[in-house]
C-alpha cells in the first residue's frame, strides 16, 4: 500500500514538473506575443497618426530616430579651423573717416588710431551693354567675307539682334543646372539680380545651342570614366514628359556623368563603361549590375540596412547572427580605412582573415527567417562582398554616388524632370558639365563664358586643383 501511494506521488510529481515546464513555456510565449502586439499596435498608431500630418510621405519615422541624449552637438567639431572672410585682393573703392574731435562733446582726443574695415557687396543690377558692329563683304577669290568679335553669339540680326553674352548664359546653365532651379525661377533670377529680361522659352532655346557645341566634351567625360580606377553607379526615377524614365549617374573622384533612359537594365552601364572597362563597378545590390562582366564592390551600407531590418522583424528573437554580419562589414571600412597605415603584409592577412570569417557564417545553418533571409541575399553577392579591399579607389560604400543625385532629386520636387527629349539631353549635358566643374574646383561659370561665343572651340575640363 505504501508502495503504490509513494509511486501516485511521484507520478504526480513528474507530471506536475511536466506542468510547469509547459506553464513557463506558454507564459514565454505570451509575453513575446505581448511584445509583438505593442510593436505592431505601435507600428498601427505611428501610421495612423502619419497619414494626419501634411508633411508625413516625407517625415521620418519615430523609430529611427536619433535619441535626444545621442544627438550630436550641433555644428562642426570642437577644435576645427576657424571660419571667416578673407581680406578681397582687388579694391575698387577707398574711403577713410577722419576723427579730429570727440563726436559727443567735441573735445580733443587721445591715442587715436586707425580701424580698417573692408565692405563686400553686390554692385546695381544693370546689364554690361556692347553694341558691337561687323561688317560683311565680297572678296573676288573667297566670296562674302564677314569681321567677328569675340563677344558674337550668333550672326542672328533683326528680332533676334539683342542677345544674351556669354557669362548671362553660362551663369543661368548653373542656377538650372547646378543648383536646381526650375527655368522660370532662373529667369526671375537673372531678372531681379542682374536685371536681364529672359523668357522660359528663350532660355531653353539657349540651353540646346549650348548642349549641342558642348556635347564632345561630354563624350571625353565618359571616356575619362572609362579608364578610372573604379566608378560608383546609382539611379532614380526620373521624368521625360510622364514618369517611366531613370536618371543614373557614374561618378568618381573627379568625373561625373548623368543618363536619362527609359531602360533599368544593365545595358546602360555597359552602354556608359563599355565592355573593356577594367575598374571596378560600386553600387547598391540592384540585380540589374548583377550581369555586368566587371569587377564589383557592393555598398556595405546597403547590407547594414537590411540587416538592421532583419533584427526588427517579430521573428527575429535571437540577433546573434546578424550582429556578427553588421560588425563584419563594419570591420571591412575599418579596414579600408586603415589601408596605408597597416602596410601591405598586414592589411592582406586580415583581409583573407575577414573573408574567411564571412565565409564561416554563410556555410552555417540558420533556422530564424530573418537569418537566412540575409544569408542567401549575401551569399548571392559573395563575390562583391570584400571588392573594396582589392582596389583602394572602391570606397566601402555607394555614398558618392548617391551625393550626385541628392541636388537633382530636389529638383525633381519642383520641375518633374524633363519635358521633351532635348530637355533630356540637355540635362544629360549641362549637369554632368556642372558637377564635373564642381568636383575638378573650377569655376563652371568661367568655363562656359570662355567658350560659349560663336567662333571658340570648347577645351576638355581642366584636371582637378586640389
Amino acid at each position: 500500500m505504501a508502495s503504490d501511494t509513494q509511486t501516485t506521488l511521484e507520478q504526480l510529481r513528474q507530471e506536475n514538473q511536466v506542468l510547469r515546464t509547459r506553464v513557463a513555456a506558454l507564459e514565454e510565449t505570451i509575453r513575446q506575443l505581448q511584445k509583438d502586439r505593442q510593436q505592431l499596435q505601435e507600428t498601427l498608431d505611428e501610421a495612423q497618426r502619419a497619414t494626419a500630418r501634411q508633411a508625413a510621405p516625407f517625415r521620418r519615422p519615430e523609430r529611427t530616430k536619433v535619441p535626444e541624449d545621442r544627438k550630436k552637438r550641433p555644428g562642426r567639431p570642437p577644435g576645427h579651423p576657424g571660419a571667416y572672410r578673407t581680406v578681397p585682393t582687388q579694391i575698387d573703392e577707398q574711403a577713410e573717416v577722419p576723427l579730429a574731435g570727440c563726436p559727443c562733446c567735441g573735445g580733443p582726443l587721445a591715442h587715436v588710431e586707425p580701424v580698417e574695415q573692408f565692405i563686400e557687396d553686390l554692385p546695381p543690377r544693370r546689364p554690361h551693354v556692347t553694341r558691337i558692329v561687323t561688317y560683311k563683304g565680297i572678296c573676288p577669290q573667297c566670296g562674302e567675307v564677314k569681321s567677328t568679335h569675340p563677344l558674337q553669339m550668333s550672326d542672328a540680326t533683326g528680332a533676334a539682334k539683342v542677345q544674351l553674352g556669354p557669362r548671362a548664359v553660362a551663369l543661368a546653365v548653373v542656377l538650372n543646372k547646378r543648383f536646381g532651379l526650375t527655368i522660370r525661377t532662373s529667369c526671375r533670377v537673372l531678372d531681379q539680380l542682374g536685371g536681364l529680361r529672359v523668357t522660359p522659352g528663350g532660355l531653353t532655346q539657349a540651353f540646346a545651342r549650348v548642349t549641342a557645341k558642348f556635347a564632345n566634351i561630354y563624350d571625353r567625360l565618359i571616356d575619362d570614366l572609362r579608364h578610372s580606377a573604379a566608378v560608383f553607379a546609382d539611379e532614380t526615377s526620373w521624368y521625360v514628359g510622364a514618369p517611366g524614365y531613370w536618371l543614373w549617374s557614374f561618378t568618381h573622384a573627379t568625373t561625373t556623368v548623368y543618363v536619362v533612359d527609359p531602360h533599368r537594365g544593365h545595358e546602360i552601364p555597359l552602354r556608359i563603361l563599355g565592355a573593356d572597362f577594367a575598374g571596378m563597378l560600386v553600387s547598391d545590390c540592384l540585380s540589374s549590375y548583377d550581369p555586368l562582366p566587371y569587377r564589383k564592390h557592393k555598398c556595405t551600407a546597403h547590407h547594414q540596412k537590411a540587416i538592421a531590418e532583419a533584427r526588427a522583424r517579430p521573428d527575429t528573437p535571437d540577433p546573434s547572427y546578424l550582429k556578427k554580419w553588421a560588425l563584419l562589414f563594419t570591420m571591412v571600412s575599418a579596414l579600408w580605412k586603415h589601408r596605408e597605415r597597416l602596410g601591405a603584409p598586414e592589411f592582406v592577412r586580415q583581409r583573407t582573415a575577414l573573408e574567411s570569417y564571412g565565409d564561416g557564417l554563410l556555410s552555417e545553418t540558420r533556422a530564424q527567417p530573418g537569418d537566412v533571409a540575409i544569408q542567401e541575399r549575401l551569399r548571392k553577392q559573395r563575390e562583391s562582398l570584400f571588392g573594396c579591399l582589392y582596389e583602394p579607389a572602391a570606397e566601402p560604400t555607394n555614398n558618392r554616388a548617391e551625393r550626385a543625385h541628392r541636388w537633382a532629386v530636389i529638383a525633381r520636387k519642383l520641375s518633374c524632370g524633363n519635358k521633351t527629349e532635348t530637355g533630356k539631353r540637355c540635362f544629360e549635358v549641362l549637369a554632368s558639365l556642372a558637377q564635373t566643374c564642381a568636383q575638378r574646383g573650377h569655376d563652371f561659370v568661367s568655363y562656359l563664358a570662355k567658350f560659349l561665343p560663336k567662333h571658340t572651340i570648347p577645351e576638355p575640363i581642366p584636371a582637378a586643383t586640389r
